[in-house]
C-alpha cells in the first residue's frame, strides 16, 4: 500500500527536495464579557490608562480572585459550538514568570486539566473542499497588560486595563498544511465565536490573537507522522505570537516555512523558539527560546477550588446554542437551492447571511443572493461597512429582484435603480417612478426603434446572415436607442425575426 500522494499546494520547492509545511494554531480569544475572568473591575476598548483595573488586577496583597460564571458559561458554549468534549472538572493553574505587565508575578491559566478537550472544526478551503482541523482543548486564562513605550525615551508605561480580561485559548491539532488552510481555519473559527455570541472577533482591537507553530518536513514524512502518531517524523517547531490579521498570518507562515527550509539546507538545525513577525520588514526575528511547562513551574492555584460544572447546565447551554455557520450553509443550499459557493460565502459573515434571508422569502433566492454577495457586499466594503450598517434595507433589496423578476426593469436598468437606492432617493419602486425607468415591453415601440436602425444600417443588416454574432450590434444600437429600457429579450426575438435568424 502507497501513501496518498501530497497536494501541490502543501510542498514547498527546495534546493534539495520537495519539503511538507505542518502547522497547529493557538487562538487567543476574548471572551465576551462585561467583567474579567477573576474580578469586577469593566472590560471595553477605549478606557484611558489604567481605569478599568481592581485591586485583583494590581496584584495587591491580600486580594483573592472570584471565577466569573458568565466566563465559564461562554467557554462551554465555544466547546459545544467545537464539537468538543467539555470536561465536567477542570482545574486553574499558576504559570509563574516575571514581567512588568503581570503584576502578580503568575498567570492564571488551566495547564493539566482544561474546561474544554478534543474536538473537530470542518473547514472550507478555497476551491470549495473541506478539511477537518482537530481541537486538543480550549482553556480559560487571563490576559496580561500591556506596555507602553513610544511615550518617552528613557521610560516604558504600563496599562492594565487587559490585565486579568478573560481569554479562551483554542489549541489545534498539527493539522494545518499550508498558509492558505491556515487563513480559512482561523476565518472559520472566528465566525464560529461571532455565531455564538462568545467573542467579537475584533482582530484590530486584538480580541482576536493567533500564535502560528510552524516546523517543515521532508516530502511523505507527515503521512507517517499521521499514521504512527510519532512526532519524530516532523521537524522542530517554531511559535510565531500574537499575530492579528489573516494577511499577516498567511506572510509570517510562508517567510518561516522558507528561513527553516534554508536552514535545514544548509546543513544546520532548527532551534525551537518563539519569534515574532515584523510586517514592515516582512520577516519574522527571534523573541526567546521556547519554554517548556517546566520552565513555569505550573502549580494548582491555592486560592481557586476545581471547577465543577453540572450535567444539566452544559444540556441547557447545548438547547440554546443558535444556528451555527455549517448547519446554516447546509440548510441554505436545501431550502434555497443555493450553490455551496454562494452559501458558504453568505454565512462567512452572520449579519450577511440573516441579510440574505431576510430578502430572499418569496423572491429568487439565486438572484437575491447575487445581489447580496457581489453588489451590495462591495459597496459595503468600499465604504468601510457591516452588513448591520448597511444602508440599503433588506426589503428594497427584495424589491429590487421582484421588479427584476416581473420584468418591470432589466438588470442593467436595476444597476441604476440601486444606485439612487443606496444614494437615500427611497425604494427601488420609488425610484423607478421618479426617475422613468420602467422597462419598455411595448413591442410596437422596439419595433419602430428596430426599424429605423435596420433602415440606417442595410448593409450591417445584410451581413448579418453570414455572421449572425453580429446580431449583438443590432442589440446594443436599440438598447442605446431606447435608453436602456428596452425588454432584452423582445428585442432578440423581434431581430432575428426581422433579419431572417
Amino acid at each position: 500500500m502507497t501513501d496518498a500522494p501530497v497536494s501541490p499546494s502543501k510542498l514547498i520547492q527546495g534546493r534539495t527536495g520537495l519539503w511538507e509545511i505542518v502547522m497547529g494554531l493557538e487562538i487567543h480569544a476574548q471572551v465576551a464579557s462585561k467583567a474579567k475572568l477573576f474580578s469586577g473591575a469593566a472590560v471595553g476598548f477605549g478606557a484611558g490608562p489604567n481605569e478599568q483595573v481592581s485591586l485583583v488586577d494590581a496584584g495587591f496583597p491580600g486580594m483573592l480572585p472570584t471565577l466569573n460564571k458568565l466566563c465559564v458559561e461562554q467557554a462551554v458554549r465555544t466547546g459545544l459550538g467545537l464539537n468538543a468534549q467539555i470536561n465536567r472538572r477542570s482545574q486553574f493553574d499558576r504559570k509563574n514568570y516575571f514581567y512588568p505587565d503581570l503584576p502578580t508575578g503568575y498567570q492564571i491559566s488551566q495547564l493539566y486539566h482544561p474546561i474544554v478537550g478534543e474536538g473537530v472544526v470542518e473547514v472550507e478551503a478555497e476551491d470549495g473542499s473541506f478539511f477537518n482541523v482537530g481541537i486538543e482543548r480550549l482553556h480559560l486564562e487571563q490576559d496580561a497588560g500591556k506596555l507602553i513605550h513610544d511615550l518617552s525615551p528613557t521610560e516604558s508605561y504600563v496599562d492594565l486595563n487587559r490585565a486579568g480580561t478573560a481569554l479562551m485559548e483554542i489549541v489545534s491539532r498539527p493539522d494545518i498544511r499550508s498558509p492558505e488552510e491556515a487563513v480559512a481555519y482561523v476565518k472559520k473559527i472566528r465566525t464560529i465565536l461571532i455565531y455564538l455570541g462568545t467573542c467579537d472577533g475584533d482582530m484590530e482591537k486584538g480580541n482576536l490573537r493567533a500564535d502560528v507553530n510552524v516546523s517543515v518536513c521532508r516530502e511523505g514524512q507527515y503521512a507517517k507522522y499521521k499514521a504512527t502518531g510519532d512526532f519524530s517524523h516532523l521537524g522542530t517547531r517554531c511559535e510565531i505570537k500574537n499575530i492579528n490579521s489573516f494577511r499577516f498570518i498567511s506572510q509570517a507562515i510562508n517567510y518561516e516555512a522558507r528561513r527553516q527550509i534554508e536552514i535545514l539546507e544548509d546543513g544546520g538545525k532548527i532551534d525551537q523558539e518563539t519569534r515574532l513577525y515584523d510586517p514592515t520588514a516582512g520577516e519574522t526575528r527571534s523573541m526567546r527560546s521556547k519554554e517548556e511547562a517546566m520552565d513555569y513551574r505550573y502549580f494548582p492555584d491555592p486560592d481557586l477550588l476545581p471547577l465543577e460544572i453540572e450535567q444539566a447546565w452544559i444540556d441547557e447551554i447545548k438547547a440554546n446554542l443558535p444556528e451555527l455557520p455549517d448547519a446554516k450553509r447546509r440548510r441554505l443550499m436545501a431550502d434555497y437551492g443555493l450553490s455551496q459557493y454562494d452559501a458558504v460565502v453568505l454565512i462567512s459573515e452572520q449579519a450577511k447571511a440573516d441579510y440574505f434571508e431576510a430578502a430572499a422569502k418569496g423572491r429568487d433566492a439565486k438572484l437575491v443572493a447575487n445581489w447580496v454577495t457581489n453588489e451590495l457586499s462591495a459597496r459595503l466594503a468600499a465604504n468601510d461597512l457591516d452588513f448591520d450598517q448597511s444602508p440599503v434595507p433588506a426589503a428594497h433589496v427584495a424589491q429590487l429582484v421582484e421588479l427584476i423578476e416581473t420584468n418591470v426593469i432589466s438588470s442593467k436598468i436595476a444597476k441604476e435603480v440601486f444606485d439612487h437606492v443606496w444614494n437615500g432617493e427611497g425604494s427601488p419602486a420609488e425610484v423607478v417612478e421618479k426617475h422613468g425607468l420602467k422597462q419598455v415591453t411595448d413591442t410596437g415601440a422596439i419595433e419602430k426603434a428596430i426599424d429605423d436602425i435596420i433602415a440606417a444600417n442595410p448593409d450591417k443588416a445584410a451581413a448579418v446572415a453570414e455572421k449572425p454574432q453580429a446580431l449583438g450590434w443590432f442589440v446594443g444600437q436599440v438598447m442605446k436607442a431606447t435608453g436602456g429600457k428596452a425588454n432584452p429579450a423582445a428585442v432578440n426575438d423581434i431581430l432575428k425575426a426581422k433579419l431572417g435568424l
